[in-house]
C-alpha cells in the first residue's frame, strides 16, 4: 500500500475518534422537549418506521413548517430499528456528522492537494462547539444528513470540474437535490460552486466566466424549487416588512456574521436559544457593518495574490444568506446551528492564511503543528463539556438560563419540562419568570393557567385566561378556557358570555356547547339548557 494512501487512510481514523470521543456520549442522553417530540416521538408518521404511507407522507406534507422529506424518512428509518429510544437516534446523528467530516478532508485534499490543512480544517468541522447543537440534537437531524450531501455534492463536482461531461453533472444534480430534501439551506451551494470555480478548481483559467455560470442555471433551478418549497412551508413565521424594517434587518444580518466569526474564534457561553433583542445599539450595528465592509474590501484586493480568501469569505456569507434574516426571518434570527457549514469557508480562509503567513518562520512548520493540536485538543474538551449540557431537557435548559439573559423562551421550555415531570411549583415559578420578561406570551399565559387550574388556585388561573382572551380575542379557545375558569368560580353569567362567545368563534365547538348547556342549567335557565345539552 503507497505511503500517501496510508496516511490518509490514518486521517480519516483519526477524525473518526476525534468524533466519536466527543460526541459519543449522546448514545446515553435522552431527547429534549424542544422540537424532537415533533420531529420524532409525538410525530406519529415517524413513529410508526418506515413504511409506504409515512413515505407519501414526507413528500406530500410539510414537516414542522419545513420540506425535508429525506430528514423525515431518516427518522422514521431510525424509528423503524430503534424505536423511540433515543439512543439509536443520537447514533445515527453522529455518525453522519462522522461521515460528513471524512468526506469534507477527502473532498478537500481532493481539490487542493493540500493533506494537512485539509485534514485541520475537517478536524475543526469536526469538534468546534459551534456544531455542537447540529449533532446532540436529534432535531437537527437535518444539518448532519444535508451535510453528507454537500460533501459528496462538492467530490462529484471536482470530478466534473476535471472532466466535465453529462453523466457527471448529472450526479452532481441528483446528489444537489437530495441536498435540498434534507436541508433547504442549501439552495446557495451552486454560488459556492462558483467560488470554488474560482479557487482551488482554477477553472477561470481555461473557461469564462458567462459559461461557468450558465453551467449552473439548472442547480439554481432546483434551488428556486427548493426556496418556494420552504416559503410555502413557514408562511407562518413571515413578518410583513412593515412589521419587522429592512433597517432591523440589514442590522441584524451584519450583528450576526460578526458574532458568527468572534464565537468561531472564542466560542463560550453558547445556548440553544438566545435571547431576542429589540433594537440593536447602533454602535453595534455601524461597526459590524464597517468589519465586513473591511473584510470584503480586503479580500477583494487581494483576490489575485490569496485567491482563497475570495473563496472562503464568499463561502461564509452566501451559505448565511438564507439565515441571517435578510430574505426571511422564522422563529430566531441567530443560532448555533446556522454556522455548521457556512463556517467552512473561514476555516479555509484562515487555515491557508495563516500558513502563507508563516511560510517564511524558521520553523513555521512545528509551530503550526503544535498550535493546530492545541487548538484541536481545546475545542475537543470545551465540546465535550457542551455536548454534556445535551444530556436532558432540564440540563439543556439551565445551562441556556446560567448563559444568557432575560431569555423567556428557555424559562417557558423549562416549565414545560418540569411541568410534565409533575414538579409543578417549580414550573409554575419558572412560567411567571418568563411571563415577567413577555407578558404578550399567549402560550405560556395558557399553560401557566391550565397549571394553576389543575392545582385548584382557580381564581389565579382566571386572572390568567382573562389576559389571555385579551392577547387573543379572536381565539375560541380562549374564550372557552376563560368560561370554564369562571364556571368554576361559579361566575355563571361571565362564564355563559364566553362560552357563548366561543361558539360563535367556531360554530359547533362540542366543549363549549355542552358546558353552556350546564352552566345555563345552574344559572336556572332549563329551557335555554336544553337546546345545548340535547345534542350530546
Amino acid at each position: 500500500m503507497r505511503p500517501q494512501l496510508v496516511l490518509r487512510l490514518a486521517i480519516c481514523v483519526a477524525l473518526v475518534a476525534i468524533t466519536w470521543a466527543v460526541f459519543g456520549q449522546t448514545l446515553g442522553h435522552d431527547f429534549v422537549n424542544y422540537d424532537d417530540n415533533k420531529y420524532v416521538y409525538e410525530n406519529a408518521n415517524v413513529a410508526q418506521g418506515f413504511t409506504v404511507s409515512g413515505m407519501r407522507w414526507a413528500f406530500a406534507h410539510f414537516d414542522n413548517d419545513n420540506w425535508h422529506p429525506l430528514t423525515s424518512i431518516s427518522h422514521m428509518v431510525d424509528c423503524q430499528f430503534f424505536g423511540v429510544k433515543p439512543g439509536g437516534h443520537h447514533f445515527t446523528n453522529v455518525l453522519l456528522h462522522t461521515i460528513a467530516v471524512v468526506l469534507l478532508f477527502l473532498v478537500l485534499n481532493q481539490m487542493t492537494n493540500a493533506l494537512w490543512r485539509s485534514a485541520f480544517m475537517a478536524a475543526l468541522f469536526a469538534i468546534h462547539p459551534l456544531h455542537v447543537e447540529s449533532v446532540a440534537w436529534v432535531a437537527e437531524r437535518k444539518d448532519v444528513l444535508s451535510a453528507v450531501f454537500f460533501m459528496l455534492t462538492l467530490g462529484a463536482y471536482t470530478r466534473y470540474a476535471r472532466q466535465p461531461s453529462i453523466a457527471r453533472y448529472l450526479i452532481v444534480a441528483i446528489i444537489f437535490a437530495c441536498g435540498l430534501m434534507s436541508k433547504a439551506m442549501l439552495v446557495t451551494l451552486p454560488i459556492v460552486l462558483l467560488f470554488l470555480d474560482y479557487w482551488p478548481l482554477n477553472r477561470l483559467e481555461r473557461s469564462s466566466a458567462v459559461r461557468l455560470i450558465a453551467e449552473k442555471i439548472p442547480l439554481l433551478v432546483l434551488s428556486a424549487l427548493s426556496s418556494a418549497l420552504t416559503l410555502l412551508a413557514q408562511q407562518k413565521w413571515e413578518i410583513r416588512l412593515d412589521e419587522l424594517s429592512l433597517s432591523w434587518r440589514i442590522a441584524n444580518a451584519a450583528s450576526a456574521c460578526v458574532v458568527y466569526i468572534w464565537q468561531m474564534l472564542w466560542p463560550v457561553h453558547l445556548a440553544v436559544i438566545y435571547a431576542h433583542q429589540e433594537k440593536l445599539p447602533l454602535w453595534q450595528t455601524i461597526g459590524a457593518l464597517v468589519l465586513l465592509l473591511s473584510i470584503s474590501v480586503s479580500v477583494f484586493l487581494l483576490r489575485r495574490s490569496r485567491p482563497y480568501l475570495a473563496t472562503g469569505w464568499g463561502w461564509y456569507l452566501i451559505m448565511l444568506l438564507p439565515v441571517i434574516g435578510l430574505i426571511k426571518v422564522g422563529a430566531l434570527a441567530h443560532a448555533d446551528r446556522y454556522t455548521y457549514l457556512p463556517q467552512i469557508g473561514l476555516y479555509l480562509a484562515v487555515t491557508w492564511g495563516i500558513v502563507d503567513l508563516t511560510r517564511s518562520w524558521r520553523r513555521g512548520r512545528e509551530v503550526l503543528a503544535v498550535a493546530a493540536a492545541a487548538v484541536i485538543i481545546l475545542f475537543a474538551g470545551y465540546s465535550w463539556v457542551q455536548t454534556s449540557f445535551w444530556r436532558n431537557s432540564e440540563t439543556l435548559w439551565r445551562r441556556t438560563l446560567a448563559t444568557t439573559k432575560h431569555n423567556d423562551l428557555a424559562h417557558f421550555e423549562l416549565a414545560e419540562f418540569l411541568s410534565k415531570h409533575r414538579r409543578f411549583e417549580e414550573a409554575v415559578m419558572e412560567y411567571e419568570t418568563g411571563l415577567s420578561i413577555d407578558p404578550q406570551n399567549s402560550d405560556a399565559e395558557t399553560n401557566l393557567a391550565n397549571l394553576l387550574l389543575e392545582r385548584g388556585r382557580t381564581e389565579e388561573a382566571v386572572m390568567h385566561y382573562e389576559r389571555v382572551v385579551r392577547l387573543e380575542p379572536a381565539s375560541a379557545l380562549a374564550h372557552y378556557n376563560f368560561a370554564v375558569g369562571l364556571h368554576r368560580i361559579g361566575r355563571l353569567p361571565a362564564a355563559i358570555a364566553h362560552y357563548e362567545e366561543a361558539l360563535k368563534l367556531e360554530p359547533g365547538y362540542p366543549d363549549a356547547d355542552y358546558f353552556l348547556g350546564q352552566a345555563l342549567l345552574q344559572n336556572g335557565q332549563p329551557d335555554e339548557a336544553r337546546l345545548h345539552l340535547e345534542k350530546h
